[in-house]
């Protein structure tokens, strides 16, 4: 059967030292054209993020998903584990035939056998459609972890991320961790 949609898929919060990492998926027609502004996450400020998120979410012709795993599962089966785990809790949502779809990732990540597939590095620079998935995985991390910031409220989430700033290393000096730290990423910090 012919290829009639491509996927992209990238993840954000690989290297936090806390919260859930998150992977994005979009799925488009193969012929779809993405919008000119679509470029990696990275090298998008917050606003225009935010923007082009909700331009793909509104978009009629594209689907986008997203899944994250916890800190937890990333402590006790690491987080290569949780990156396939997230990647396959996308393709689960998007519910269409493999036969029918070729995915392109980003860096190291990989879907499930089975699948026609591609891993690009730098993908979310060089393919449109892994860099709208690199939007969506970033917004999608970064609001909950605006959420998780009324919950924690000392260490200034909403500001960082979870991701090692020096003021998050020096709110866990002060405070310790907190619940949703991942212990195997802190270790250094702990035992400082």
């Amino acid at each position: 059967m012919a290829v009639k949609y491509i996927i992209g898929i990238d993840e954000a919060g690989r290297g936090p030292l806390a919260g859930p990492v998150t992977v994005g998926a979009v799925l488009a027609p193969i012929n779809f054209k993405f919008f000119h502004r679509i470029r990696d996450s990275k090298q998008v400020p917050p606003s225009e993020r935010a923007l082009l998120f909700k331009m793909l979410k509104r978009e009629g012709k594209i689907f986008c998903v997203s899944s994250s795993v916890s800190h937890s599962i990333i402590d006790s089966k690491g987080i290569s584990y949780a990156l396939r785990l997230a990647v396959k809790r996308c393709l689960e949502k998007l519910e269409i035939r493999n036969s029918e779809l070729k995915i392109f990732l980003d860096g190291s990540l990989f879907a499930p056998e089975g699948y026609l597939q591609e891993t690009i590095i730098k993908g979310d620079e060089k393919i449109p459609i892994i860099s709208a998935a690199s939007i969506i995985a970033k917004v999608s991390r970064d609001r909950k972890m605006i959420r998780l910031a009324k919950k924690y409220r000392k260490y200034n989430f909403e500001i960082h991320k979870g991701y090692g700033t020096l003021l998050h290393r020096e709110l866990i000096k002060k405070h310790g961790l907190s619940a949703i730290h991942r212990k195997t990423f802190c270790t250094r910090l702990i035992s400082a």
